[in-house]
Protein backbone atom coordinates (compact mmCIF):
# COMPACT_ATOMS: atom_id res chain seq x y z
CA UNK A 1 0.00 0.00 0.00
CA UNK A 2 0.90 3.65 -0.34
CA UNK A 3 -0.65 7.06 0.35
CA UNK A 4 -1.48 7.43 -3.36
CA UNK A 5 -4.67 5.97 -4.81
CA UNK A 6 -5.23 5.66 -8.56
CA UNK A 7 -8.82 5.73 -9.79
CA UNK A 8 -9.67 4.62 -13.31
CA UNK A 9 -12.93 4.34 -15.26
CA UNK A 10 -14.55 7.26 -13.38
CA UNK A 11 -14.87 9.09 -16.69
CA UNK A 12 -13.99 8.20 -20.26
CA UNK A 13 -11.83 9.87 -22.87
CA UNK A 14 -12.88 13.46 -23.50
CA UNK A 15 -15.16 13.57 -20.43
CA UNK A 16 -12.84 15.48 -18.07
CA UNK A 17 -14.38 18.75 -16.95
CA UNK A 18 -13.30 21.58 -14.67
CA UNK A 19 -15.22 20.15 -11.69
CA UNK A 20 -13.75 16.62 -11.75
CA UNK A 21 -10.67 17.36 -9.61
CA UNK A 22 -12.63 19.25 -6.95
CA UNK A 23 -15.45 16.71 -6.85
CA UNK A 24 -12.95 13.86 -6.47
CA UNK A 25 -11.09 15.62 -3.65
CA UNK A 26 -14.37 16.35 -1.88
CA UNK A 27 -15.63 12.77 -2.24
CA UNK A 28 -12.31 11.27 -1.10
CA UNK A 29 -12.15 13.68 1.84
CA UNK A 30 -14.50 11.42 3.75
CA UNK A 31 -11.69 8.83 3.98
CA UNK A 32 -9.12 11.25 5.35
CA UNK A 33 -7.10 14.35 4.57
CA UNK A 34 -6.49 14.68 0.81
CA UNK A 35 -3.25 16.56 0.16
CA UNK A 36 -3.22 16.44 -3.65
CA UNK A 37 -5.26 15.28 -6.63
CA UNK A 38 -4.13 14.99 -10.25
CA UNK A 39 -6.30 14.20 -13.27
CA UNK A 40 -4.16 12.62 -15.99
CA UNK A 41 -5.48 11.88 -19.49
CA UNK A 42 -3.74 9.25 -21.60
CA UNK A 43 -3.25 9.67 -25.37
CA UNK A 44 -6.00 8.84 -27.89
CA UNK A 45 -6.24 5.14 -28.61
CA UNK A 46 -6.07 4.16 -24.94
CA UNK A 47 -9.02 1.91 -23.97
CA UNK A 48 -11.87 4.11 -22.73
CA UNK A 49 -11.98 2.52 -19.26
CA UNK A 50 -8.29 3.42 -18.75
CA UNK A 51 -8.11 6.74 -20.65
CA UNK A 52 -8.34 8.94 -17.55
CA UNK A 53 -6.37 8.30 -14.37
CA UNK A 54 -7.18 10.23 -11.22
CA UNK A 55 -4.55 10.20 -8.51
CA UNK A 56 -5.52 11.08 -4.94
CA UNK A 57 -2.85 11.60 -2.27
CA UNK A 58 -3.78 11.14 1.38
CA UNK A 59 -1.89 12.16 4.52
CA UNK A 60 -1.72 8.58 5.76
CA UNK A 61 -1.61 5.12 4.19
CA UNK A 62 -4.52 4.02 6.42
CA UNK A 63 -6.72 6.68 4.81
CA UNK A 64 -5.75 5.52 1.34
CA UNK A 65 -6.55 1.93 2.32
CA UNK A 66 -10.07 2.95 3.38
CA UNK A 67 -10.57 4.73 0.05
CA UNK A 68 -9.39 1.75 -2.04
CA UNK A 69 -11.60 -0.68 -0.12
CA UNK A 70 -14.68 1.54 -0.47
CA UNK A 71 -14.19 2.87 -4.02
CA UNK A 72 -12.96 -0.23 -5.87
CA UNK A 73 -15.93 -1.66 -7.75
CA UNK A 74 -18.21 1.26 -6.93
CA UNK A 75 -20.37 2.67 -9.70
CA UNK A 76 -19.93 6.32 -10.66
CA UNK A 77 -21.98 7.75 -13.52
CA UNK A 78 -22.78 4.22 -14.71
CA UNK A 79 -19.12 3.18 -14.70
CA UNK A 80 -17.48 0.53 -12.53
CA UNK A 81 -14.59 2.37 -10.86
CA UNK A 82 -11.24 0.66 -10.31
CA UNK A 83 -9.26 1.87 -7.29
CA UNK A 84 -5.72 0.72 -6.58
CA UNK A 85 -2.57 1.86 -4.84
CA UNK A 86 0.04 3.72 -6.87
CA UNK A 87 3.73 4.06 -6.00
CA UNK A 88 4.55 7.31 -4.22
CA UNK A 89 7.94 7.59 -5.93
CA UNK A 90 6.35 7.40 -9.38
CA UNK A 91 3.60 9.84 -8.43
CA UNK A 92 5.93 12.50 -7.08
CA UNK A 93 8.20 12.10 -10.13
CA UNK A 94 5.02 12.57 -12.24
CA UNK A 95 5.51 9.20 -13.96
CA UNK A 96 1.76 8.78 -14.32
CA UNK A 97 1.47 6.86 -17.58
CA UNK A 98 1.32 3.06 -17.61
CA UNK A 99 4.63 1.23 -17.70
CA UNK A 100 5.25 -1.79 -19.88
CA UNK A 101 6.14 -4.23 -17.11
CA UNK A 102 4.00 -3.09 -14.19
CA UNK A 103 1.49 -0.46 -13.27
CA UNK A 104 1.32 -1.09 -9.56
CA UNK A 105 3.78 -0.47 -6.75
Amino acid sequence: PSRVVMLTNMVGAGEVDAQLRGETMSECGKYGNVTDCTVFELPPGTPDDQAVRIFVVFDRTEEAMKAVIDLDGRFFGGRNVKASFFGEDRYFKKQLAPEEDTDEL
